[in-house]
């Protein structure tokens, strides 16, 4: 052990000062010498103390952290219990693997790609997945999409409030050099306003990529596509291309972690209460101006949503037969209407109930006879406090992010219109092991409906047809409809991406 003198008497050291009261210059002189002297080995004494101390110090941390823990693990007395504990703790912690991040692609770089993207969540997302496949195959570096702030949902998220960026990037790092921003003298260039903005062509194939877009790329350097929706086509893509348009919506695209924490509680709320349901339904104020759905709307409400529907520009349709588009199927089930289905369906009314929708246009009052039929109606709202949803109001996207993740753990997910959120996690639940997703065949299903009201058929006559009909309607393998030069009606993409897909009996489909 090292140990530190006191100075003084107890340390047989003195340090003295002459006093004289004469002596002439001479004395003058030995008492400023005696000053300086005393001055100097209080100095050194105070300075070889301080390189004592931390001498000290350095060697005892040296061996506490060398023969500390064997002492006191030989010491009964000393910590025995808390290491006993701290090693059961340890034992009953499951191990992480250690995350495995892919080396990068090597690949001469012909450019920038930035994109601006359209529409909601779901829209956003298949576009991301979209846009990564064609900078992959272009050989350009894609900067992190920017999300539309701009639409009627106004939402002022950024990509990486909604999904996490970092395993975005690094996760795709072998296919794309995906980049947080432009390096800074394009970004410069292209805050000036320098930059090539376009639309490409919905509806096109990789090769349109080639031939069109990656020679502007080389000759600018940077060109940034402004509209994302729908621009790769659904079929005659190789099979390299749809399989990546899956590993980034199925792996790259994952939830924050604020996000995926929350989700994970609404799951565990509900799993605890049994199975449930996720309906989405889709009958909010402006999907119902959108598409010009007025069933069960009193006057009022109708001159609401025509007046919102002409608000909007880039809704391009305004006169629209409400009664006619519905008997074409084309309109969201009402609430009235899809209770009247899920009872023929013999959904029990015991189920839990998740809504995963926006605000109900019309509210309790239209949600009445849904709730008197299924008590058990849940919303993230009601399951969740304030407290936990504060951050996310006024977000939609990402509210919307939150239902996406319940929706894929749902025993039953029940699209009530065939929107990008309906088709989205259809394919998800598809690439997850078909789980059952009840596509309701509308214009079949209002012709019914109609005839049930007006006593042309019994309930029993009713149900059965109900059922019969969607008795293949539940989300099993199946192939693609594919219609040339109508991509608009045919099979979406990421609502069965069957390429990507493992079959019943072990393979993967065939294109």
């Amino acid at each position: 052990m090292c140990s530190v003198e006191g100075i003084g008497k107890k340390g047989g050291m003195r340090i003295g000062v002459i006093k004289g009261g004469g002596g002439g210059a001479s004395g003058g002189e030995r008492v400023e010498k005696w000053k300086k002297s005393s001055r100097m080995k209080v100095w050194i004494i105070r300075a070889t103390t301080s390189v004592l101390l931390w001498t000290c110090i350095v060697q005892l941390t040296t061996l506490g952290e060398t023969w500390g823990p064997r002492v006191l693990k030989g010491c009964p007395s000393c910590f025995s219990h808390q290491d006993s504990s701290v090693s059961a703790i340890e034992d009953k912690v499951p191990s992480v693997p250690a995350r495995v991040i892919p080396p990068k692609r090597v690949y001469k770089n012909n450019g920038y790609l930035m994109v601006s993207c359209n529409g909601g969540l779901n829209q956003m997302r298949a576009a991301i997945c979209d846009m990564v496949t064609i900078a992959r195959y272009l050989n350009v570096t894609l900067i992190v999409p920017e999300l539309d702030k701009t639409s009627f949902w106004a939402d002022p998220s950024e990509f990486q409030d909604i999904f996490d960026v970092n395993h975005f990037i690094t996760s795709l790092r072998d296919e794309v050099r995906i980049l947080k921003e432009l390096p800074p003298r394009l970004k410069r260039r292209v805050e000036m306003g320098f930059v090539y903005s376009m639309p490409p062509i919905s509806w096109s194939d990789i090769s349109y990529y080639h031939n069109q877009i990656l020679p502007l790329i080389q000759k600018y350097k940077v060109i940034h596509l402004n509209r994302t929706d729908a621009r790769l086509a659904n079929n005659g893509q190789s099979l390299d291309v749809q399989k990546l348009r899956c590993r980034v919506n199925f792996n790259a695209l994952r939830f924050t972690p604020q996000i995926e924490e929350l989700g994970k509680r609404v799951i565990k709320l509900l799993r605890q209460n049994g199975p449930f349901i996720v309906l989405h339904l889709r009958y909010e104020m402006d999907m119902l101006a959108f598409s010009g759905c007025t069933q069960g709307c009193n006057n009022d409400e109708v001159e609401e949503l025509t007046r919102m529907r002409y608000a909007y520009p880039w809704w391009k349709e305004k006169i629209i037969n409400s009664d006619l588009k519905r008997k074409d199927g084309l309109c969201p089930l009402t609430p009235e209407e899809t209770a009247l289905i899920l009872r023929a369906l013999d959904i029990d009314k015991n189920y839990q109930i998740y809504i995963a929708a926006g605000e109900i246009y019309g509210g309790d009052k239209r949600m009445a006879s849904l709730a008197a039929a299924y008590p058990k109606l849940v919303r993230k709202e009601t399951l969740l406090g304030p407290s936990d949803l504060g951050f996310f109001q006024n977000h939609s996207s990402q509210m919307a992010a939150l239902d996406y993740l319940v929706s894929l753990e749902s025993d039953i997910f029940i699209p009530t219109y065939d929107g990008n959120m309906a088709k989205v996690v259809q394919g998800h639940r598809r690439y997850l092991g078909f789980k059952q997703t009840i596509l309701l065949d509308r214009r079949l299903l209002v012709d019914l409906i109609d005839q049930y009201n007006n006593g042309s058929l019994s309930w029993i006559q009713f149900s059965d047809a109900v059922k019969e009909t969607h008795e293949r309607r539940r989300g099993q393998p199946s192939k693609r409809l594919v219609i040339p030069d109508r991509p608009k009606e045919e099979d979406y993409f990421y609502a069965n991406p069957e390429e990507c897909l493992q079959q019943p009996d072990g393979q993967l489909s065939s294109t």
